[in-house]
């Protein structure tokens, strides 16, 4: 009885220590599937080199007086698109419909009659508007009729009003520091008022 019952606990205390033993194993074998790190590689001149993306690094420093002279500069110019070009694009659209009109008109009393009257429907749409705005305002409203038109705005008021007119005009331009006869270059001086034009116009889904 006693040999019986020594050799059910050896035969409990074998199975016992193989399941273990068996457990042991499997984690074993675990551990090592888990013991392999995958990464990417690159091979230079002949050696594998493990190759690893660095987290970026923000650096900041302060801007320098040129700086921020620039973007003050580049801040005011913006604004001022912003605030001229829907007068200059209504503006643009009134003269070239103007221009379109007069082409089927021969007589000249007719042709000042005719601009007389447009003339009126301007004023009373841009009068007020156009009196608040500054005189740096009022060049950039005068590139961007430039570029709606084609046409400066001496040329514009010469056809309108004659030359005369445009020659005041002009003369009083001249002692604000600036000219009626303004060219508009997109691709040079220009490309930055062009540039902020674009800017508006995919902003609010206009075609030009």
């Amino acid at each position: 009885m006693v040999r019986f019952i020594s050799y059910k606990l050896w035969t409990l205390l074998v199975l016992f220590i193989l399941f273990n033993l068996g457990k042991e194993n499997l984690l074993a074998q675990q551990l090592a599937n888990r013991d392999t790190i995958l990464s990417y590689a690159m091979i230079y001149n002949g050696d594998t080199i493990e190759a690893k993306t660095l987290v970026d690094i923000n650096f900041y420093s302060r801007l320098t007086q040129a700086q921020r002279d620039n973007q003050a500069k580049w801040t005011r110019l913006r604004n001022a698109v912003y605030v001229t070009y829907p007068y200059a694009r209504r503006a643009g659209m009134v003269i070239n419909d103007i221009n379109r009109k007069l082409v089927a008109i021969s007589i000249e009393q007719e042709r000042k009659n005719y601009i007389k009257t447009r003339e009126k429907e301007l004023r009373k749409e841009f009068t007020t508007p156009l009196t608040n705005l500054s005189i740096y305002q009022g060049k950039v409203l005068m590139k961007l009729i430039n570029r709606e038109t084609g046409n400066n705005c001496y040329e514009i008021i010469r056809e309108y009003k004659g030359g005369l007119t445009a020659g005041l005009y002009q003369t009083i331009a001249f002692f604000f520091s600036t000219s009626l006869k303004q060219p508009y270059d997109k691709n040079g001086e220009d490309y930055e008022i062009e540039k902020i034009v674009q800017e508006v116009e995919r902003l609010y889904g206009i075609r030009g």
